[in-house]
């Protein structure tokens, strides 16, 4: 009898302690290391590598937080954050009526859709009638705008990104790329395929133009900062993040957007080639 009453005793001290510990716990609140600390970001391949700049710059300043980018296209994250499983969407082209009743919008920056071709093509100026026949197929050879004698080839993005999204709207006028046109996932992948290719054209961010692709101006305009800020470059679209409406922000996830839209946030943007953004502080 004595040793049941000792296992009974014990076992009451267990749970006794069991529950000034969770008591204890509850009361010091969610630890830093949780959910709390970290912020997923969902959409725009175009978007994604500079928000991931941003995103390493801010990790920096804040540690123990981490901001993930996931580039998955402007619809997907534009549908993300209309259904709530990310904070924050992000999208390289406009919204669409029924989607800007769901989402607050905000202008983190502008980027102008640069026309690409490889550095030995001598063609440096078309205008936006000529490139958009040049990617239905209607002009099929350099010959036709002032180049060599070559057939083009066409580069183009996937249907559904953000990048695609904007060329049909600035340039394309609802008609289709030709069949023929090579699709890509990422404005990346077009560059690469640009730079290998004597006859191609493509059309990428001008942020992330370099050395290994030549762009050309259209309808005589160079694509440049200072062409865009005065107007004068139409191939223009919004970098934007999308929050659902009437969703309020995590700490984290507030911080973070007004970190992008902060001074020291724009002139990281800025130095990487974009435009400050309409909604900039």
């Amino acid at each position: 009898m004595l040793f049941l009453t000792k296992a009974r005793y014990m076992r009451i001290h267990i749970i006794w302690v069991s529950i000034l510990l969770v008591g204890a716990l509850t009361a010091c609140g969610p630890t830093t290391q949780g959910n709390d600390q970290q912020l997923t970001l969902t959409g725009s391949t175009s978007v994604g590598p500079f928000a991931e700049q941003l995103a390493e710059r801010y990790e920096e300043h804040h540690r123990g937080s981490k901001v993930n980018i996931q580039a998955l296209g402007s619809s997907a994250g534009i549908q993300a954050a209309a259904e709530g499983t990310v904070e924050l969407g992000m999208s390289s082209r406009h919204l669409e009526p029924d989607e800007e009743e769901q989402l607050q919008v905000y202008e983190i920056a502008r980027d102008a859709l640069a026309i690409i071709v490889h550095p030995s093509n001598a063609v440096t100026d078309l205008s936006t009638e000529q490139v958009r026949r040049i990617f239905t197929g209607e002009i099929a050879n350099w010959r036709e705008v002032g180049g060599h004698d070559a057939p083009i080839d066409i580069v183009t993005r996937e249907a559904g990104s953000g990048t695609y999204g904007a060329f049909e709207e600035l340039v394309m006028d609802k008609e289709l790329p030709a069949q023929s046109a090579l699709r890509q996932g990422s404005n990346g992948a077009v560059r690469q395929i640009i730079a290998g290719d004597p006859d191609s054209i493509g059309y990428i961010s001008l942020g992330i133009v370099n050395e290994t692709v030549k762009p050309i101006s259209v309808d005589h305009v160079q694509a440049s900062t200072e062409a865009v800020m005065s107007g004068q470059y139409k191939l223009v679209r919004p970098f934007l993040f999308v929050q659902r409406k009437n969703a309020t922000l995590s700490p984290l996830g507030q911080e973070f957007l007004s970190y992008v839209l902060s001074p020291e946030g724009q002139q990281e943007l800025v130095q990487a080639g974009l435009i400050q953004g309409a909604d900039a502080q």
